[in-house]
């Protein structure tokens, strides 16, 4: 799946901002661990190490709908690789943050083509985007607009609790399913040249999967209980073309009654797109070994991928800093920063004169802008952002070391918006609060962190949590 801008090249702008989200959106601890747990049997233990809320109960589920659909739902589990989950979930520009306020069916259970019967579904839900801290997503049974005992319902001011047409995941389990990762070099519809990269054109463009879109199609349509029909293609620009499946074939018609096409079933992104490390790989832009494990070895089975490891760093190792016509080392002792080629006197004679607001020593002042405002800051914003807090803290405690009191500036304002924004996340999980009057709700004016007032002077605002209309992209 890849994300879609709203001006200029999308094809070129994605090879710079793909990167930066496979680096930081899904690290390679998180993999770890996740693939760990979920190796041993513990898909729970897997679901907390990737970031996911469970918000189902088996039993209950066993007891109000039958032990064969509880069955069913945790065979699933213990084949969801969260992780790999979140590497495929939808994002958007210009962060690469998880599209807020969604719902995506990752299985149905009975319902049309499976039984008679409303459907149940496993589903996954982001929250909105007010109410987001550290990427977080939720795990649940949604059982078509009826109440289910064994979920949680969608927590109070989510936007679009109901499984997005556009997003289902139920019909790509190659994107969750580890047993079923392998289908992903067939499922994207492209062959591999003499040098092992992918190759792909359609008079659609090169970011559509045009060649996979009569199969995707019929399967479809399959699971919808038909065997043939029209299927609605979504592509750039709100333009809509019409895949008219047939016993002969499929026929594509260009010009889609907008009213008619919200009737027909809706061929997901994951099917009408060219995922974006498909073209990482073709541009270079990304080494195989940097991708997802299973990911890796399913684009490119000829070639080794090893476990992505984090890049190495020289946290703890001294910093040199020019210090009055000296070269100076500054490093970690006893757990905080401190100088290491001056005396403790006179160090202490240096702060008091700081604190007589005197000029203080080079080797103090460099420490005291890494404190307040360290040359690491932008890696663990974007660390903080896509909610790899443990990496954060590591690159933190790396630069001031472990024991160091944080002083007024950037970084201790990020780190003390992101402790508020838990708290609020929390809040919204537990219905406490919701986007209605009276409650705390954000902008969707690119300030995330600014809070506003719900009420007759919001009215018409248009809003993070309503994510149909985004000022700064368009969604893929």
């Amino acid at each position: 799946m890849g994300t879609r801008f709203a001006n200029g090249d999308s094809r070129l702008s994605e090879l710079s901002f793909w990167p930066r989200v496979r680096e930081f959106a899904v690290p390679a601890s998180m993999i770890e661990t996740a693939t760990a747990r979920r190796v041993a049997g513990d898909w729970a233990g897997a679901c907390a190490a990737a970031g996911v809320d469970v918000d189902l109960n088996l039993r209950s589920l066993a007891r109000d709908h039958g032990r064969e659909v509880a069955g069913r739902v945790r065979d699933d589990l213990r084949c969801l690789a969260p992780d790999l989950l979140r590497w495929h979930m939808p994002r958007i520009a210009p962060d690469g943050l998880l599209r807020p306020g969604l719902t995506l069916a990752l299985a149905r259970y009975g319902g049309a083509g499976h039984g008679r019967g409303q459907p149940l579904y496993l589903v996954v839900r982001t929250p909105p985007a007010w109410a987001d801290a550290g990427q977080r997503i939720s795990l649940a049974v949604w059982g078509g607009g009826r109440p289910v005992t064994a979920g949680a319902p969608a927590p109070r001011g989510h936007p679009h609790p109901r499984p997005s047409r556009r997003f289902r995941l139920d019909l790509h389990r190659h994107l969750w399913d580890a047993e079923r990762a392998g289908e992903l070099r067939v499922r994207v519809g492209c062959g591999f040249s003499a040098d092992g990269l992918p190759g792909l054109t359609s008079p659609y463009g090169p970011r559509c999967a045009v060649g996979r879109w009569g199969e995707e199609a019929r399967l479809l349509l399959r699971a919808e209980g038909r065997s043939s029909g029209g299927v609605v293609v979504r592509l750039e620009g709100r333009r809509r073309i019409l895949l008219d499946v047939g016993g002969e074939g499929v026929r594509i018609v260009e010009c889609v009654d907008r009213t008619a096409a919200s009737a027909l079933p809706l061929l997901p992104d994951a099917a009408t797109w060219v995922p974006p490390d498909l073209e990482l790989l073709r541009a270079g832009a990304v080494d195989v070994g940097r991708l997802h494990p299973l990911v890796a070895s399913a684009l490119v089975p000829e070639r080794s991928a090893p476990t992505r490891h984090p890049p190495a760093d020289s946290a703890g190792a001294p910093r040199v800093v020019e210090c009055r016509g000296a070269r100076h080392r500054i490093g970690l002792v006893g757990g905080v920063l401190a100088p290491l080629d001056h005396e403790p006197e006179e160090i202490r004679r240096e702060e008091l004169l700081a604190a007589l607001t005197g000029t203080p020593l080079p080797c103090l002042q460099a420490i005291d802008d890494a404190h307040r405002h360290p040359q690491c800051l932008p890696d663990v914003r974007e660390r903080l952002s896509h909610g790899d807090f443990a990496g954060a803290l590591a690159v933190v405690e790396g630069l001031l070391g472990p024991d160091a009191v944080l002083r007024d500036g950037a970084l201790r304002e990020e780190l003390e918006t992101v402790a508020r924004r838990r708290i609020t996340y929390g809040l919204f999980r537990a219905g406490l609060i919701g986007p209605g009057p009276g409650s705390v709700r954000y902008d969707g004016r690119g300030d995330r962190g600014r809070p506003s007032r719900g009420g007759r002077g919001s009215r018409g605002r248009r809003t993070s949590d309503n994510p149909a209309r985004p000022r700064h992209a368009t969604f893929f």
